[in-house]
């Protein structure tokens, strides 16, 4: 029989790794008898953790969550993967940078040498997308909130702060009534969390940027998810950013051949489909939230065009190319600084 120490701790280990445990398959995986099982129990319960007896035929006993955190368990690849999570939670736009490095070196502090060597070997660099302005941090009790509404089904009221070009303040913004919605889902995009929900006033699906919510209590009555068009959360989220209503596709979609290889535009046409038409020619169908900034993507290519269709690819590779050429007349009238 194992000393009760390390006993012990193997059974904390297996009443984490499931959430209802027949007493006569814990005694069976410990190598005990039932009742050895149930004085460790009693000793773990004298430590802080909330362990339950469960009724039924074959009676048994489960980790139950208490009123504080008791010491946790993992196993080496559950160590390793909390590490990692742990360095890149910075990208998470949550505010939780500081909690997460101090939970990083308290979970490297109780290691074993050879799971801390490989996590001080694994340093990352968390290296955000460029933007004019840094992406705004969420207050974590305000995604807690959201994210307890979608969980118990319950409309929310909120205030929501509109855009606010540089330089405005608060002062700036006009008064606007607290929105009223049922929240179905709360997301990621881009480095920002969003919430997913049915607006009540305006019947229909919105996406709300979470640092603009100012929740307010209490929460409305429970309610009856809708069903979500298209049923997946990803694709219609992709596509409500793409500009279309909620269908996974751009709202604006065109089909060029370009004078190069078809290896090489693969490289560089992110979800377009490329088809190899000969040596260094090659068919491009490409999507975008409108056809300027289609025609726009298309040009990139330093290659000649022919447009396949449709007419509204057309005139906007007209409409860009009278607009360059304005462009480039401007700038040739313009006398070169002196130096």
């Amino acid at each position: 029989m194992p000393k009760t120490s390390a006993r012990l701790l193997s059974l904390l280990s297996l009443l984490q790794a499931r959430r209802d445990w027949p007493g006569a398959l814990l005694a069976e995986r410990l190598d005990v008898s039932p009742r050895t099982v149930r004085r460790d129990v009693d000793r773990l319960r004298e430590l802080g953790y909330p362990i339950v007896a469960v009724k039924g035929p074959d009676g048994g006993y489960r980790l139950d969550a208490g009123t504080q955190l008791p010491p946790l368990l993992f196993d080496d690849e559950q160590a390793v993967a909390l590490a990692i999570a742990l360095q890149i939670a910075t990208t998470t736009g949550a505010g939780i940078e500081e909690a997460a490095a101090r939970a990083l070196n308290t979970v490297r502090q109780v290691m074993p040498v050879r799971l801390r060597h490989r996590i001080d070997t694994l340093r990352v660099t968390a290296v955000e997308r460029p933007a004019s302005r840094p992406d705004p941090q969420v207050d974590s009790s305000v995604l807690m909130t959201l994210s307890a509404a979608v969980h118990a089904r319950e409309a929310l009221r909120f205030d929501y702060a509109p855009a606010s070009p540089p330089g405005a303040t608060g002062d700036d913004r006009a008064e606007s009534p607290p929105r009223r919605v049922q929240p179905h889902h709360l997301v990621t995009w881009g480095g920002r969390w969003y919430l997913l929900a049915w607006d009540l006033d305006r019947e229909n699906w919105r996406t709300f940027r979470a640092d603009r919510i100012t929740p307010r209590t209490p929460a409305g009555p429970r309610f009856t998810p809708r069903e979500l068009p298209g049923g997946e959360v990803a694709a219609f989220v992709a596509g409500r950013f793409r500009g279309s209503d909620g269908s996974d596709d751009w709202p604006c979609r065109g089909e060029v051949i370009l004078d190069l290889p078809a290896a090489v535009v693969s490289r560089h046409s992110r979800d377009g489909v490329v088809e190899e038409l000969g040596p260094n020619r090659c068919r491009l169908v490409l999507g975008s939230w409108s056809w300027p900034g289609l025609a726009a993507a298309i040009g990139r290519f330093d290659a000649d065009i022919e447009v396949v269709g449709p007419a509204e690819l057309r005139d906007a590779f007209a409409r860009l190319a009278r607009r360059y050429a304005d462009a480039a007349v401007g700038a040739s009238s313009t006398p070169p600084p002196i130096r």
